[in-house]
């Protein structure tokens, strides 16, 4: 039989004690919470409330209390990460600054920032932008930079990175509108860069944001689409002055070295003619002088044994062979050279014999010997005297 049927005592089996069986609702949420609060009571050695009373007995407040801190004590702690730098702001006011490691914060009342300051980041702008002189030109530029004080980059301005952008746009017009087009185009891009990135340094150097500028680049710049082609050529043109240049600068390397070896090598030659002259002229006059006296004693011998010696340097280097015969006024011609191109070079020549050669050679001591005797007269009249 169920609980709540007609003449059925189970208003006690009734789960939310209606009595009579007329209150079909739910029950009482602080008949709920009472019997709770009791049933803790008793756990922790409290008084049990009745049914007018409410709350928790004191030990289990200070149970829930207790729980309460050790949630909200372990609820603070938190990690910063190598690369990283904490902002530890109290009840929004700037604090102190949290080094890597595991560190505590008072939840609810501080607040971590988390700030990477090895990051490298990087930001452009670019747009048509009015050269000195009066020309457009699109330029895109780009900054890379890094975070050095994480307290100024996120308090000293509303958004630094967004007042870098800026300042970056302000100083690119700036150094564009002082530059040339050939110069901002061609072969002024670096002198734009290092003059853009001083520029930047002044504009926000005094708003401390927090930031260094570690490098710029000059990504990009061209022409409007309505004269590219124009400055298309002349970019070649220029690039083909460049390469001729270098053309001619690398031949003056190769052949100034090598005139500078025919240099060395000419002088050096000279220098070695010159020492050979003055030696072979040194010679001479030495020769001379030990020639003098001998000539200053014996005049006539001297200028004989001279011609003797001129004659026979130049006849030795001669091809034809003169021979005097003896008793005979006619001197026999071989010519040489006629019979050796006839016979060839295997072909021997028939030479004089030896007792004419030693005739010769008497004859001409005889002569030497007699002229030294008799003096100039008799030297006039000798055949060598003739022959001169």
């Amino acid at each position: 039989m169920a609980w709540n049927e007609p003449g059925n005592n189970g208003n006690d089996k009734d789960p939310w004690n209606n009595k009579g069986g007329r209150d079909q609702g739910p029950p009482d949420l602080d008949e709920v919470l009472r019997k709770f609060s009791n049933k803790l009571g008793g756990l922790f050695g409290g008084k049990k409330l009745g049914n007018g009373g409410g709350g928790l007995g004191g030990a289990g407040i200070s149970f829930v209390l207790i729980i309460a801190v050790i949630v909200w004590a372990l609820s603070g702690i938190y990690t910063v990460k190598e690369a990283e730098r904490g902002v530890v702001l109290q009840f929004g006011q700037f604090d102190r600054i949290a080094d890597p490691g595991l560190r505590w914060k008072m939840t609810f009342i501080e607040t971590v920032i988390p700030v990477d300051i090895e990051a490298v980041r990087s930001l452009s702008t670019s747009g048509f932008m009015l050269t000195e002189d009066e020309n457009v030109v699109s330029v895109e530029f780009q900054v890379q930079y890094r975070v050095i004080d994480p307290y100024l980059y996120k308090f000293s301005v509303t958004n630094a990175d967004s007042s870098l952008e800026e300042a970056l746009e302000s100083a690119l017009r700036y150094v564009v509108g002082h530059a040339k087009m050939d110069q901002v185009l061609t072969n002024g891009r670096e002198v734009v860069r290092q003059d853009t990135w001083d520029e930047l340094n002044k504009i926000i150097e005094p708003y401390n944001l927090g930031l260094i500028v570690t490098d710029v680049n000059f990504k990009d710049s061209r022409p409007p689409m309505e004269v590219k082609d124009a400055f298309d050529d002349a970019i070649a043109a220029q690039e083909d002055e460049q390469r001729f240049i270098r053309e001619a600068e690398a031949y003056a390397r190769e052949i100034e070295p090598r005139a500078r070896g025919q240099v060395t090598r000419m002088t050096q030659e000279a220098e070695a003619y010159r020492e050979r002259i003055t030696l072979e002229a040194q010679g001479e006059v030495a020769r001379f002088e030990k020639l003098l006296p001998e000539y200053q004693m014996a005049k006539q011998v001297t200028r004989e044994r001279l011609y003797i010696d001129a004659m026979q340097e130049v006849l030795g280097n001669s091809s034809k062979v003169l021979v005097d015969v003896k008793g005979g006024n006619n001197m026999m011609y071989l010519p040489l050279d006629k019979i050796m191109e006839k016979q060839g070079t295997a072909t021997r020549v028939a030479l004089p014999s030896s007792s004419d050669i030693q005739d010769l050679r008497n004859k001409v001591n005889t002569s030497r010997n007699s002229t030294v005797n008799s003096g100039n007269d008799r030297f006039n009249n000798d055949r060598f005297n003739e022959g001169r």
